[in-house]
């Protein structure tokens, strides 16, 4: 029992007493649909995220809910790295190389007819000169890679590399090569941070399987100037450019003599006339190729096994299951034929029918996968049978399988052999059964982020099989292992794996309408293409991310999608969103370090005070983004217009605060200044008023307010237009004082007498606001003294203060009395 376990008795069905008895209660069932659910919410609970550091980014791969970047902390960002020592690179090769296949080791391959070969490509690697090595597939390159890689362990400082090119860039070859050398565990430094360290390296990196050329070959080795590559590849990969200082080394077929010495060692015992016969043929017809003779002694092998003593026989001595084309006998046991010489060209089909049936359903699955053989622990779940590890050695012992990086996969030609034989029936379903099974495995909680990116390959062979699916579930399943194998990928480190398997599941949630997926597939790939400085590709998937996650409503994915899209457009060098603005009811994200967080519709700027920003006539709409800034601009632009503001109104405060009536309260309207709005009609004065000051800062009595006791009611008035009663005046004022048609109303105590204000002039073209300044001192005009107005026949005596000739004078609403 594990004793981290926490579950009850109900968990694992045990009989309980029922409480206070000692008989005991039924069992409970449980049912299996009502569990899936706990299985699913604790597996949830045990998603693990993990921090990397890409370049001068912080990325947290999330599982659950997707990758959050921000900028690193410098106290984060890691150093230069240390170089690995000799004994951590060796056991880093040994955990790079293939795994040993269960049951009984094959036969080590043998090097024959290449030391003239060998000794030029050490030679030259030794001078620090890289070197192609071409050969047709099957010629023998990596078995030649491995006697050269001995050769040259003590040629560099930092070693031999070696590296699989099988599906890769050379960005990825570069990473790879970088992990080799350098002890920098969970850091993947940028471009420019990764040509200056892999510029350092000094190695003899041996490349096998490489499948780019032209410029892209020439990028790679000018990135390590320092290093001695030794690249082996077909004829049919592309040839590197006329320019490049590439020596080049030609494989071709083994010789006769050595094709057989190759025959005899692979059957471990000397060969008939007959079968050395049938060996030159085939020697004649496969160029000499040595896979087809080490495949040709696999056959061989299993004839003498079809010719031994122990064969089964019944009762009367015949053998037990006699194939149909076997009809010789002699006392010493079955007579088997050769095979013919078209079986020993495509050998394939005949070995395969005469393995086990674990073997052969590997086969299968490899056909359904596009050759990729899964790793030998996930063989007994997909075959079903327990002892289906034991088929990887079957296979390997027959020249049906090659190595590759650190896995299998069917050797040259043997796919299209198998195909040929029927094999590849229902590989749908079968590819879609190493889906789910990839889907449940890469997303455990014990497997770890190195094993999941060692068998991408695999994976993403499930993966592209079911997109587009001619079963209507396939897409479904394709989205699912898409969503538990990416993350893993990236954590690994693995992002050429990542990034395909991210576009294929957003290729499949397509076919399905999966929109929230989807929108996690966007993301993750504007992600990414953020950490590789592709901003145009970020910014367009962020985008799309964001739509689709507005559309489903989920303000959380939106606000990580925004600041993601934050950080595209500081790479950029554009503004964060158009405007300075978010749109309204959206959520802004969380200020991150010194980033200044702006309020959710923006800065407003205030109407009589913002600043104004002068720009030359001459200026393009596209420089003028120049005066606009980004975002903390906007933001100090704004907090300086609402200081100014404040200061404003302090300076105003101070001026109006030498009133001569301080405790008195009174209520006022504020005049329009609009000069094309004619706005709300101004109090005239009344004679006898009291004035506080004059020029700026001065103030004026209440004025009257309809349905108030003891004012007046007042009708706006227009420019240009004067009460009844009443003649217009050069100035603008009314002739006389204003008058009531019913003669004197009563004021009620409390409230002031109607009091008339002169009109503020306006002219009839509109000027600019002014700035507000600082009140200028003038010379004090004559101050009527303060008396109560007296009120004879309906009219007001007294004298209308002045204005001040120093400068324009605020004031107040006017208000003209009812003719």
């Amino acid at each position: 029992m594990n004793p981290m376990d926490t579950r009850g008795p109900d968990d694992f069905d045990h009989e309980q007493d029922g409480p206070g008895t000692g008989a005991a209660a039924p069992r409970k069932e449980r049912d299996r649909d009502a569990v899936t659910p706990e299985i699913g919410a604790r597996a949830a609970g045990l998603a693990r995220t993990v921090q990397l550091v890409s370049g001068d980014f912080l990325l947290t791969v999330n599982p659950v809910d997707g990758s959050e970047i921000e900028p690193c902390p410098p106290g984060e960002i890691p150093g230069r790295p240390e170089r690995q020592s000799a004994a951590e690179r060796a056991d880093r090769e040994r955990a790079l190389r293939p795994p040993v296949p269960a049951g009984p080791a094959a036969p080590a391959p043998v090097l024959l007819e290449r030391g003239e070969e060998r000794e030029r490509l050490v030679r030259l690697l030794g001078r620090g000169r890289s070197v192609r090595l071409t050969g047709p597939a099957g010629s023998g390159r990596t078995v030649l890679l491995d006697a050269v890689a001995a050769d040259c362990a003590q040629l560099a400082p930092d070693g031999v590399v070696r590296l699989s090119g099988h599906r890769r860039t050379p960005q990825e070859l570069l990473h790879e090569l970088y992990a080799t050398v350098y002890r920098a565990p969970l850091h993947r430094p940028d471009r420019a941070g990764l040509l200056d360290q892999v510029r350092e390296i000094g190695a003899v990196v041996l490349v096998d399987d490489l499948e780019f050329g032209g410029a892209a070959l020439e990028e790679l080795l000018a990135a390590a100037p320092e290093c001695a590559f030794l690249l082996a590849a077909t004829p049919e990969v592309a040839a590197p450019p006329a320019e490049s200082h590439l020596e080049e080394v030609f494989l071709t077929g083994l010789g006769r003599s050595a094709s057989l010495e190759l025959l005899e060692q692979a059957v471990d015992r000397p060969l008939s006339d007959e079968e050395a016969n049938w060996a030159g043929d085939l020697w004649f017809e496969s160029e000499g190729l040595p896979l087809r003779f080490v495949e040709a002694g696999a056959l061989l092998r299993q004839r003498d096994g079809l010719r031994g003593e122990g064969v089964p026989r019944d009762e009367f001595g015949l053998p037990v299951d006699e194939p149909s084309d076997v009809s010789v006998f002699s006392a010493e046991g079955r007579e088997v034929p050769l095979p013919s010489l078209g079986e020993g060209a495509a050998p394939a089909a005949p070995l395969a029918a005469r393995l086990g049936q674990a073997a052969r359903e590997t086969l299968r699955f490899a056909v359904a996968l596009g050759g990729e053989v899964p790793h030998q622990a996930h063989l007994p779940a997909l075959v079903g049978d327990t002892h289906a590890d034991a088929a990887l050695g079957e296979l390997l012992g027959c020249g049906l399988l090659s190595p590759v990086g650190t896995r299998y996969r069917l050797a040259a030609g043997v796919l299209t052999q198998l195909e040929a034989a029927g094999y590849g029936e229902d590989a749908g379903e079968r590819a879609h059964t190493a889906a789910q099974h990839y889907a449940w495995w890469t997303g455990h909680p014990s497997v770890t982020p190195e094993r999941a990116a060692a068998e991408a390959d695999a994976v993403l062979a499930a993966l592209g099989a079911l997109v587009p699916g001619g079963d209507p579930g396939h897409p479904a399943t394709a989205v699912k292992l898409a969503r538990s194998a990416a993350p893993a990928f990236a954590a690994g480190l693995h992002w050429g794996a990542w990034e395909r398997a991210l576009r294929i599941g957003s290729a499949a949630a397509r076919l399905t309408g999966e929109v929230a997926e989807e929108a996690y597939f966007h993301h993750e790939l504007g992600v990414l293409a953020l950490c590789a400085g592709n901003v145009d590709r970020a910014r367009a998937e962020l985008e799309a991310s964001i739509g689709l996650k507005g559309a489903l409503s989920d303000k959380r994915g939106t606000v990580a999608g925004r600041r993601a899209l934050a950080l595209v457009e500081d790479r950029s060098g554009g503004p964060v969103v158009s405007g300075g603005r978010t749109p309204s009811g959206d959520e802004v994200p969380a200020a991150r370090y010194e980033e200044s967080q702006s309020p959710p519709a923006g800065v407003p700027a205030p109407p009589d005070t913002t600043p104004t920003v002068l720009i030359p006539g001459g200026v393009s709409p596209a420089k003028r983004t120049l005066f606009t800034g980004t975002r903390r601009n906007l933001v100090a632009a704004g907090a300086g217009a609402v200081l100014a503001a404040v200061l404003g109104t302090v300076v105003t405060l101070g001026a109006t605060s030498g009133s001569d009536a301080p405790d008195k309260v009174e209520q006022r309207q504020s005049a329009n200044e609009d000069a094309t709005d004619p706005g709300l009609p101004a109090d005239t004065p009344t004679p006898g008023a009291p004035s506080h000051g004059s020029g700026a800062g001065s103030t004026t009595p209440t004025p009257s307010r309809p349905g108030v006791p003891g004012t007046t009611p007042s009708s706006a008035s227009s420019p240009g237009t004067t009460p009844s009663g009443e003649a217009p005046t050069p100035s603008g004022r009314p002739s006389g004082p204003s008058t009531s048609p019913g003669g004197p109303k009563p004021s009620s105590p409390g409230h002031a007498s109607p009091t008339p204000k002169p009109s503020a002039t306006k002219s009839s073209s509109p000027t600019p606001t002014p700035t507000p300044t600082p009140p200028t001192p003038t010379s004090p005009s004559p101050t009527p003294t303060e008396s109560t107005p007296t009120t004879t026949g309906g009219s007001s005596s007294g004298t209308p203060p002045s204005n001040s000739a120093s400068g324009p004078t605020t004031q107040s609403p006017a208000s003209s009395p009812t003719a």
